[in-house]
């Protein structure tokens, strides 16, 4: 994005104002005041007429319509567009992106601050554009042998069976578990073969194993001494191409709560939880919805997939809703012969018994999905 020009509309009513910040705009060239809007009736127009990258609006508007209700109104119609909020200390107003409000800037300001404000929040408005057309989805279980490694590679087969453009990464980064559940050669490239200053696409393409089911998948260090080489800045700068690349981001992490871990699950717009009926996984999945509200992931950030769920072992559906504190999103059932002998071939059974039951689970869980995308992708089309 470095050298861009970010185009900027003001919606302002006091003349004098506007003046200060085209003066302190004036010097630089970076960002671009295409015009400004002197009534809040007609703020939502100009936006769509000016097609701006950010917009400033004054809190204090006069007239019919609010500073607050031209922002939420920029929102709904253009998603994309980056809005400032300038107020006074009098008259504090709070961030909420949610209704328009991406920024704050109080006056009195510099042109620093403005230049400043503008920047960050164009940058930031650009990342969630470019987001809204992929989504990244990351399977979780703080307890091993709950089927999450399987799980995630037939979602992504059936994803990428609907159409989409999927990337399977393996988050396992000690012991690689889907070159284990796929038996690919040692000799197969990995994250450590990305490189570590600046990652384009023909990287990811060289890097990414094309699995005969259709998917690409970026596996783990195939030693797991390697897996120190990957840092946490490597896999953030993997995931942001990736999200450019393709629709669907499918990771499978291990069994922890460790940094390696976290950077996957900070990335994700899903961590998908998973659990079976047994009352150490039941206890780890509780244990882990502690740490997630701790760290403030939001309740929408998170799902539940109860697998092999016709093996109750004891417990029912409602006795774990009630010690997990949420509702189960997913269920997938069981089908022990077929799933060995699907991941001892190394294949996905979703495209291999497509009409068994633990597939039509598993489509299920991928039609839903692929519905979230649509409901995320208008907002880069109206861009």
């Amino acid at each position: 994005m470095a050298g861009e020009q970010i185009r900027l509309l003001v919606v302002e009513d006091v003349p004098q104002v506007a003046s200060h910040m085209r003066a302190l705009l004036q010097a630089q060239s970076q960002i671009k005041i295409l015009d400004v809007i002197t009534s809040g009736d007609r703020a939502v127009g100009a936006v769509s007429e000016y097609k701006p990258d950010v917009v400033i609006v004054d809190a204090l508007l006069q007239g019919r319509t609010s500073g607050q209700q031209v922002a939420q109104g920029i929102r709904e119609a253009e998603p994309a567009v980056g809005v400032v909020m300038v107020t006074v200390p009098q008259n504090p107003v709070s961030e909420d992106p949610s209704r328009g409000v991406d920024a704050i800037l109080k006056m009195p300001f510099s042109g620093f601050d403005l230049t400043t404000i503008v920047r960050k929040t164009y940058e930031e408005r650009a990342v969630e554009a470019s987001r809204a057309g992929s989504m990244m989805v990351t399977f979780f279980s703080p307890k091993g042998g709950v089927g999450r490694t399987t799980l995630a590679y037939n979602l992504a087969v059936a994803l990428g069976s609907a159409g989409h453009r999927v990337c399977l990464v393996d988050g396992s980064l000690q012991f690689s578990d889907l070159r284990g559940l796929l038996r690919v050669p040692a000799v197969a490239p990995s994250m450590v073969n990305l490189p570590t200053d600046r990652i384009r696409e023909s990287d990811v393409a060289d890097v990414a194993w094309k699995d005969p089911s259709g998917i690409d998948i970026l596996l783990a260090p195939p030693r797991v001494e390697m897996a120190e080489m990957v840092t946490v800045r490597d896999v953030e700068k993997a995931l942001s191409i990736l999200r450019q690349l393709y629709e669907f981001v499918i990771v499978d992490t291990r069994a922890a709560l460790s940094e390696d871990v976290l950077v996957f699950l900070d990335a994700s717009d899903l961590i998908l939880q998973v659990l079976t009926y047994d009352s150490m996984a039941i206890r780890g999945l509780v244990m882990a919805g502690e740490a997630f509200d701790a760290i403030g992931y939001p309740p929408t950030k998170l799902a539940t997939v109860l697998n092999r769920a016709d093996s109750a072992g004891g417990f029912n559906r409602a006795d774990v809703e009630a010690a997990i504190g949420r509702a189960i999103d997913y269920e997938v059932v069981s089908d022990g012969h077929l799933v060995q002998a699907a991941n001892n071939e190394g294949v996905p059974f979703v495209s291999g018994s497509p009409d068994a039951p633990i597939s039509r689970g598993v489509r299920e869980m991928a039609e839903s999905l692929s519905a979230h995308l649509r409901q995320r992708a208008p907002a880069l089309a109206r861009r």
